[in-house]
């Protein structure tokens, strides 16, 4: 006692801070062997000592000195004795302070501290911190951060000498599905010497194992449905162009293109004169790109299309030396090189369903996105006079003159159309990647397929091969790598179309003899 209150004195005069840490412990973990030091530290950790973090952080920031086997706290500002050495930390002791901070930090009252510091210990669940994770656990209140202190605690107790307390954490640890965790437990595994706990452990590996293949197969359908859902985009626009109308649109990615850029200059001009407004710029972008795409598809059936109907060949030339013309252009204006289009904020991140299935919300809203251009396409087609004059001229262009129908103007629109919904397939493939001059080649042979695929003229063909190309394109890809995959879904499609040469889904009709 006499010693102590010495020492207090001590430090009053050298202006040092107050604390109340033993002056034993304080001096052990500033001194000595780095295997004492540690020692020291964990005792001082697992007492719960309030005064333990002010002194680490002291230490950390210099401002302790030894002198005379004692440990002194020099406050802010105040000069150290002379005579009195400064503690010497290697980078051991520099992990064990910054883990015993993180270890503290999980009895603040702040939920942001306690979160960082979760994450700090998560690879770092030392057996001699169970005390304190244990406090910090009956404290919590947080239901996702106690969850995540009870993987914290059964690590810890993986780590025990005790062979029951290891089979007991692994057992908890079973019903887990974090790949850190399994990670952990075959870690352990390998040392383990106790039969039971090493069947135990054993087990928690084989069902987080199973936990996790089925977390990877979600993420593979999810995938699949995604790149099935940019394909429906991509191909709806041409199986107007191309399945009702019979025109082989070559530049029909460029028409992606088109939409793409239009959605990045609409970002640029928020970014410039709204910038508080930029989290809306998308819904001005999507008209925007649509209108644009439509204007470009209106003025190439206008100008060229219009005097080829009927001779593919030429019109597949043709259209392939628009694409060129309109990629030309877009270096021209915008640059060879990509250029970024940023996510709203309500577009970033992702729903986190297992820690290894994570649904991000541009790919979910590029879904929801999909499905209303359908809904709102078959429903044109089907519901509106427009979609009645289309489904005339396509079907028998001379009776629809005969009754009235300007089947020039239908033409242009129903090409404006079919642009203008490969518009909307760029403005949301910006959201997802960069945009460049080159972006439509890298769908276009993709749209033909599924178009081909799924039967001409038929929209519900169009669905089906989208979706199960998109699926089938990730599976094969697991297996086999993107080249080898795209090898096999080219040659599948050959086979389908020896076998059914209408596609999937062929038009119903009557042949005349």
């Amino acid at each position: 006692m006499i010693k102590r209150l010495l020492l207090g004195c001590l430090f009053a005069f050298c202006g040092l801070s107050a604390w109340a840490l033993a002056p034993e412990l304080a001096s052990r973990i500033a001194a000595g062997e780095s295997d004492d030091r540690v020692a020291a530290l964990q005792q001082a950790l697992a007492a719960g000592d309030e005064s333990l973090g002010p002194f680490l952080r002291a230490l950390q920031d210099g401002r302790v000195r030894v002198k005379g086997g004692q440990a002194l706290v020099i406050a802010e500002g105040a000069v150290a004795p002379a005579d009195a050495e400064e503690p010497m930390l290697n980078n051991r002791m520099r992990r064990e302070i910054e883990s015993a901070l993180a270890g503290l930090d999980l009895l603040s009252r702040d939920r942001d501290v306690r979160a960082r510091a979760l994450a700090t210990l998560r690879d770092d669940a030392d057996a001699a911190k169970l005390s304190l994770f244990e406090r910090a656990l009956a404290a919590e209140s947080d239901a996702g951060l106690r969850e995540q202190l009870k993987a914290l605690v059964a690590g810890a107790k993986l780590s025990s000498a005790d062979p029951g307390q290891r089979r007991a954490a692994a057992g908890e640890l079973a019903g887990s599905a974090d790949p850190a965790t399994r990670a952990l437990l075959l870690e352990k595994l390998g040392s383990e010497t106790d039969p039971g706990a090493k069947a135990a452990m054993q087990k928690a590996v084989a069902d987080i194992g199973d936990r996790l293949a089925w977390g990877e197969r979600a993420q593979l359908l999810f995938s699949g449905l995604s790149l099935g859902s940019v394909l429906l985009l991509v191909a709806l626009g041409l199986a107007i162009t191309y399945g009702l109308m019979g025109v082989i649109n070559m530049a029909h990615g460029e028409l992606l293109m088109v939409g793409a850029y239009a959605t990045y200059s609409v970002q640029q001009a928020f970014r410039t004169w709204a910038p508080a407004a930029f989290d809306y710029y998308l819904w001005l972008a999507l008209p925007a790109s649509f209108l644009a795409a439509a204007l470009v598809g209106a003025a190439m059936e206008r100008s060229v299309i219009r005097w080829l109907y009927g001779r593919p060949l030429e019109t597949l030339l043709a259209t392939w030396g628009i694409s060129l013309v309109l990629m030309q252009a877009v270096r021209t204006l915008f640059g060879a090189q990509n250029v970024a289009v940023e996510n709203p904020a309500w577009l970033s991140g992702g729903w986190a369903l297992l820690p290894n299935l994570t649904l991000p919300y541009n790919r979910l809203a590029i879904l929801a996105f999909a499905a209303l251009v359908l809904i709102g396409m078959a429903a044109l087609l089907a519901k509106t006079r427009l979609g009645l004059m289309v489904r005339g001229v396509t079907q028998n262009r001379r009776m629809a003159a005969c009754v009235g129908v300007n089947t020039a103007k239908v033409d242009t629109l129903a090409f404006a159309l079919g642009s203008g919904i490969a518009g909307l397939a760029g403005c949301a493939l910006s959201q997802i990647g960069n945009v460049g001059p080159d972006l439509g080649q890298s769908y276009i042979v993709d749209a033909f397929m599924v178009v081909v695929l799924g039967g001409v003229g038929q929209l519900a063909g169009t669905v089906y091969a989208a979706l199960g190309l998109g699926v089938l394109s990730k599976l094969l890809e697991g297996w086999q790598g993107a080249v080898l995959a795209k090898i096999a879904l080219l040659l599948l499609l050959v086979l389908v179309i020896q076998k059914k040469p209408q596609g999937l889904f062929a038009l119903k009709g009557r042949s005349v003899e």
